[in-house]
């Protein structure tokens, strides 16, 4: 039986976890774009809503890696 390094199966996992964030917030900046181009958001309105999900997006992001370093 193969032996399983926790340590690095938690990176693999957080790694996996950065990578599927950073794809949402892409495709949430994508989606804001869209609605700015439809009129349905003013730029500013667009501007706002993409700059806080950049934050939201980096607050899980350094909380993860808190939790990732407690665990190690």
């Amino acid at each position: 039986m193969a032996d399983f390094d926790f340590g690095e199966g938690l990176r693999k996992v957080f790694l996996a976890g950065v990578g599927a964030l950073a794809t949402t917030v892409e495709k949430g900046q994508e989606i804001v774009d869209d609605l700015v181009k439809k009129g349905e958001l003013t730029v500013e309105q667009g501007k706002a809503l993409n700059t806080e999900l950049k934050r939201k997006a980096e607050e899980v992001k350094e909380e993860h890696e808190a939790r990732a370093d407690q665990a190690e």
